[in-house]
């Protein structure tokens, strides 16, 4: 997927006009936001999410051990780790293992490290059909287009656009009911299984005491895919490893709540090794591949907690920004406040300039993460290392130093905010609220802002505090 996050102040202004978005983006309220409060609601959430943060930083904070400990556990059940540092690794490890064994077919479930590397269009220039088998990715590989969402990739799109896109590619009569285009879409995939050479999946979480890998589903595709072809490669990051099974147990009370507003998901399945020779199915080799892909870089920086993330997607779902311009606006395989991390930090802070300021951080994504990342306090320090490379506008930048020397003037700068609300009050007349503001046309180009009264806090604030009597602080 081509990274377009520089754009993402143009896109954004594109994606707000598009009524299309907008009914589609009303799903995200109506079902994610209230279906997680109630099933939040069946547990000691803040005390699930204590463990499941230290679950998580206990395994960032020992990562090498961690890995270690899997590849040893995984190979010893016949299965073949590799080591990717970069997403044109991945690639060159997927085609390789196909070309040695004759893969002309693969089928995937939904994986967002695979976006990352772009591998479906790295299989297709090596001869090899891809197809991908959750509804949701299928219908944006026949749209030809990115997820615009982690968990339900295509919440862009109405019902009426996913039924015209099946009549277009099928070449069948437009349906509108759900159940009959999701009957549609199976009857085209389930051959699919049968035929493929390979499947490809990605990991929720990699065990290290079992060596086996996890995904979480509420489709029978990801069961079919692991299972049905002879070769099952999954692909994930480093930072996805666990150090046991009991680990994941808790993190498993928390994913599919946060993520969909479910107790549990349809599937979760497990998957240690080989096929043995008494088991009914099963690939013949399983291969797992764990990409760096500037994970390691991560770890070491000071936005290392976003690595704790377990990709529920409750922080865009939650998120006013996401829910107002949706997820192709961030311009990269990762969107809202944990893309805004993410993204600068695996394709360079400046090639994303916009995305930590993509943020009121109003700190609703920090609330509702499950495992505790301070999400505004990264986007603040990557705001920082943005000021301090002299990546924002010069502009800005003037602006934040006059503004800093002016804080530094305690006498001055009551002066001058004194004198700064009264004309504020002024321009806002009789009705109160600002129309056009100098200088800060970004806040008022779409909406009015409300005029101060004409005092600054200080002056309030002092209005209402008596100071005590000397006998009534002797007093305290």
């Amino acid at each position: 997927m081509q990274v377009a996050s520089m754009h993402f102040k143009s896109r954004a202004s594109e994606k707000l006009a598009d009524p299309h978005l907008r009914a589609a983006l009303d799903g995200l309220k109506r079902r994610f936001v209230p279906g997680r409060a109630a099933v939040m609601a069946e547990l000691d959430f803040e005390a699930t999410r204590d463990a499941a943060a230290a679950i998580r930083q206990r395994a960032l904070d020992h990562l090498d051990f961690f890995l270690e400990l899997f590849e040893r556990n995984a190979a010893a059940r016949g299965t073949v780790v590799h080591w990717a540092e970069t997403a044109q690794d991945v690639n060159s490890i997927v085609t390789a293992i196909a070309r040695e064994h004759g893969v002309r077919k693969a089928v995937k479930s939904k994986s967002m490290v695979s976006e990352e590397c772009a591998l479906n269009d790295a299989l297709e220039a090596a001869g090899i059909e891809v197809v991908e088998t959750d509804l949701g990715e299928y219908i944006l590989q026949l749209g030809h287009e990115p997820p615009s969402h982690i968990i339900a990739p295509v919440i862009h799109k109405t019902r009426d656009q996913v039924s015209d896109l099946f009549a277009e590619k099928h070449r069948t009569a437009r349906k509108t009911d759900i159940e009959a285009l999701t009957r549609e879409a199976r009857e085209r995939l389930r051959p699919r299984f049968l035929d493929a050479d390979m499947g490809i999946t990605g990991a929720n979480f990699i065990v290290a005491e079992t060596g086996s890998t996890l995904i979480v589903t509420n489709e029978g595709n990801g069961r079919m895919a692991t299972t049905l072809p002879r070769i099952h490669v999954a692909i994930t990051g480093i930072e996805k490893v666990v150090p046991t099974l009991e680990d994941v147990a808790t993190l498993m009370r928390l994913l599919p709540r946060s993520a969909t507003g479910q107790s549990i998901s349809n599937y979760v399945s497990v998957t240690t090794g080989t096929r043995a020779h008494d088991d009914l199915d099963g690939p013949e080799q399983f291969h797992v591949i764990l990409l760096d892909g500037g994970r390691s870089t991560i770890l070491a920086s000071e936005v290392r907690a976003i690595l704790r993330c377990i990709r529920c997607g409750a922080c865009m779902n939650h998120c006013p920004v996401y829910q107002s311009v949706g997820g192709h606006a961030y311009g990269w395989v990762y969107p809202g406040p944990m893309g805004s991390v993410l993204t600068p930090s695996y394709v360079g802070i400046e090639n994303a300039l916009d995305l930590p300021h993509a943020s009121t951080l109003c700190n609703q994504c920090g609330v509702v993460c499950p495992v505790k990342i301070p999400l505004p306090e990264l986007m603040r320090k990557l705001r920082e290392r943005q000021y301090q490379r002299g990546l924002r506008p010069r502009h800005e930048r003037t602006a934040l130093a006059l503004w800093a020397w002016l804080a530094s003037q305690p006498r001055l700068y009551a002066w001058i905010t004194a004198v700064g609300v009264k004309v504020l009050a002024w321009m806002g007349g009789k009705r109160g609220t600002i129309a056009r503001l100098p200088l800060g046309r970004g806040w008022t180009g779409g909406r009015d802002m409300p005029a101060p009264q004409g005092k600054t806090f200080r002056a309030l604030y002092a209005s209402k505090h008596t100071p005590l009597s000397p006998r009534e602080r002797g007093r305290g």
